[in-house]
């Protein structure tokens, strides 16, 4: 019978493992079985909360890419826009500043037709072209020289060479059609003769 008693006592504390939680009570080994698994359901969502977060996190960026695809693409059009309206007005104030040019000369042909007086007419063209080059002056546009400088490809267009003696090696000799810069940017290369 005490043997049976021993036997009925040792199963009992088995049964009954006090275990130790983090408030220091203790608690029988079924109790912090149910307590652990408890804080695990707390502490760890589900598979399929877990799905769901993803869908929404997916369907957030989705949302947010959509968003920025039309941003862009609204952007894109209005600077299209912009540049269209730009390309299409940009000469607008050269061409301007150009008419006054175009009325002198049309005065200059009705005036060739109704005098003979050469002089007047030559004052009048030469009139015209200072107009012209102070336009030109105006919109940054210079002519480049070739009035004795070394033939340089970055603004010159060797048209021929000449024998010109040693001393005029590479130099430029003559300039049969003028070239223009705007600003550093060479709009026309001048036409040139370089000596060899």
């Amino acid at each position: 019978m005490n043997e049976h008693k021993k036997d009925e006592k040792q199963t009992k504390q088995q049964v009954e493992e006090k275990v130790q939680t983090p408030d220091n009570e203790t608690v029988t080994q079924e109790k912090a079985t149910d307590v652990a698994d408890a804080e695990e359901e707390k502490e760890e969502p589900s598979a399929e909360d877990k799905l769901a977060q993803a869908l929404q996190q997916v369907q957030d960026l989705e949302d947010k890419n959509l968003r920025m695809m039309a941003e862009f693409d609204n952007y894109r059009r209005r600077t299209n826009k912009e540049k269209l309206d730009l390309i299409s007005t940009a000469g607008e104030g050269i061409f301007k500043e150009m008419l006054p040019l175009i009325d002198d000369f049309e005065r200059a042909i009705d005036a060739m037709q109704q005098t003979d007086d050469i002089n007047s007419l030559r004052s009048g063209i030469e009139l015209i072209y200072s107009k012209f080059i102070k336009f030109l002056d105006k919109q940054n546009v210079h002519p480049i020289s070739t009035e004795g400088v070394d033939f340089s490809t970055d603004e010159h267009e060797a048209i021929t060479t000449f024998a010109a003696g040693e001393e005029n090696k590479g130099k430029i000799i003559d300039c049969t059609q003028k070239g223009y810069k705007l600003g550093d940017k060479v709009i026309r290369y001048a036409k040139v003769v370089v000596g060899e």
